[in-house]
Parts: C-alpha cells; structure tokens; sequence
C-alpha cells in the first residue's frame, strides 16, 4: 500500500509499504478521508513530537475509514463498519488516569499513520477511542473529532459558560474552532487574528469582533476596548504558541479572569508576565493538552448532530499522492486565501 512516512524536518516522503495486519483485539481499516492538522504542521516543521512519534515513522492522525478486517477477540465492530479512529487511547490504571487526567496519562498510546491507504488501530484504541459513524456523516466530518476534542476539553477546563467574554487569539484550525464550539456555547467571542484571509473566518465560525493586529497600534488595548467596560475578557484562549501571544493573553483577560495557554511552544521557550498583576489580579492561568475519552465523545456528538459547520473547515481536498506537496505549502501561506484543513482521501477524490 502507500503511506506517507516521515523522515525529519520537511522530508515527507510517499512509499510502499507492507498491509499491516490486526493482532489480537486490533482493527485495520481502510482510511477513507484524512485531514491536515496544525499539530502534523508543527511536526513535519521540526521533524518530531517528543510524544507522539519518532520519524521515520508513518504521518497523519486525523481519519476515519471502514472496517477492512477484525482481530481475534473483537466483538464490537465488524468488517465493513464505517469508524472514526482516535488517534489515542489512556491505560485508565495510572496515577494520572485514576486522579481524572487520563489526557496526561503516564503510558498515553498514540497512533499515527492516517496518510495512507490502512492503518492498524491498536486493541487499546479500538476498545476506548473508536466510535461507528453514522450512514449520513460524511468521513472527512467524522475525522473532525479528534482536534475538536482537544477544543472541547480545553473550553471545559476554562469554566465557559453562556454569556461569558472570550477572546481567542489566533484563528488557525484550532482558533476557529474554539471561535465555533464557544459560540455555539452563547460565548461572546472576540477574534484576534494574523492575516486578512482570517477575518470572514473568524466571523464564518461565531466570532462578533474580529481584531486584525496589524491595523492597530496597541493589540492588547484594542483587543480589551472590546471586552464590557473594557476590563477585559473573561476568558482568553492563547492557539498560537509564540512567546508574544502568551503575554498578551494574560494582558488581555480580565480580574479573576481564565488564560489558557493551548498552544504549544517548543521545549525551552521562556515569557516574562507581570507577577504583580497575576496576584493582584486574581488570575488564573492554565494550559490544556490533548483530550479524554469523554471529551472524545461530546466531540463526536457536535459533528453527528450537525450543529458544528464541518463543511467549512474543509477547505481542500486531494488524493494522497498530494500529501508531500500539502504539507510543504502549508509551510509557506501567503494569505492570500483561506485555508484550513485539506482532506486527503487515499482513493481519490470523490466526485
């Protein structure tokens, strides 16, 4: 079969690889749709994830497919089954996973390899993380659920409820998608965005002000001008992962207000806050990784009831021997039109 395996920095390269074959408790199945993903961005950048894999290794997490053949012992899916396959799965016996953080599980399972045309799903995932998708969800919809769980837990740890402020900084896939979900929530959102492409984006997903940075002077004054009373947001969502963006967001949010710092910089990267004003403040700052079972679930549940616009998240669509070029474009956006996840469908494109 072909699969896309990663090398290092920026070597994604296509090549022919053996079927792999259910062991006990194991599925494979046939990807029908995979979709690009900030996090496959930032690995293919850096040519690793400290967690997830070590290249050479096959790329891609974001799938769902059909049920191509059962492992011994599974009795819960049956070959021609249409699933969505997480791209991980807790031991639910650790210390982490028995004080309710199984995202922070200390034997996380993680799976890669969704460019490409089967992927085996490891016993644990199938038991834990796979979920049948209805007849009428689209695949390249159903494989939504993994981002959109991490988004899911992340606006829960804030404590977002109905009428709360949020400001969401950067609307790359996961920005807009935390613009979507708060919305859909009665959050009053507030974008704060990059690129000129990102503003009807923003707006398109549940944004009612959208600030670009580069047509004010003082980001963090104009982005707390539009807060009630201008005493900032109640909640701030960092989904950029640069030093600058960290500390706007704790500028940004108001007395007693919730940072969360959901992107993710690389190992070492430091930032200065104002003690003063985060203890006299009252503010609390959090950092929100990855999803749970649970959150996994209601994720599943906002794609299945087509209340989340997964049409317009997908925004491109190409066959697999395209992935290489994807990738590297991704690396180099001009702005110039709005893109954020491209279906690859390892069959061809559907007509």
């Amino acid at each position: 079969m072909t699969a896309a395996v990663l090398y290092g920095k920026q070597d994604l390269r296509l090549e022919q690889v053996a079927v792999p074959r259910p062991r006990d408790g194991e599925l494979l199945v046939r990807v029908k749709a995979a979709l690009t993903c900030g996090t496959d961005l930032k690995v293919y950048r850096r040519g690793y994830h400290a967690r997830m894999l070590k290249p050479p290794m096959r790329f891609g997490h974001e799938l769902a497919g059909i049920v191509e053949e059962v492992g011994s012992g599974v009795t819960a899916f049956h070959k021609g089954d249409r699933v969505v396959a997480l791209n991980s799965a807790p031991c639910d016996v650790c210390f982490f996973c028995t004080h309710g953080q199984q995202n922070l599980c200390e034997d996380l399972l993680f799976n890669n390899g969704a460019y490409a045309e089967f992927i085996r799903v490891p016993a644990r995932i199938v038991e834990k993380n796979t979920l049948l998708v209805p007849d009428d969800v689209p695949f390249e919809h159903a494989a939504l659920t993994e981002p959109l769980a991490c988004v899911v837990r992340g606006l829960e740890e804030s404590g977002a409820k109905a009428g709360d402020t949020m400001i969401v900084i950067g609307a790359g896939p996961i920005g807009l998608m935390f613009m979507h979900v708060a919305e859909i929530a009665g959050v009053h959102v507030i974008a704060v965005v990059k690129r000129e492409d990102q503003i009807d984006a923003a707006k398109l997903f549940g944004a009612s002000s959208v600030l670009q940075i580069s047509s004010v002077d003082d980001v963090v004054a104009a982005a707390r001008a539009l807060t009630p009373q201008g005493r900032g947001a109640d909640i701030v969502i960092e989904a950029v992962a640069i030093p600058a963006t960290w500390e706007w967001a704790v500028d940004m949010v108001r007395k007693g207000g919730v940072v969360n710092f959901f992107g993710g910089p690389p190992s070492g990267t430091k930032v200065q806050l104002d003690t003063n004003r985060l203890h006299y403040g009252d503010i609390t700052l959090k950092a929100s990784f990855h999803h749970t079972p649970a959150t996994c679930r209601t994720a599943f549940e906002l794609v299945t009831s087509r209340r989340f616009k997964c049409a317009d998240y997908i925004t491109g669509r190409v066959g697999l021997e395209e992935v290489p070029a994807v990738f590297a474009r991704m690396m180099n956006r001009s702005g110039s039109s709005r893109e954020i996840k491209t279906a690859v469908f390892p069959a061809g494109v559907p007509e």
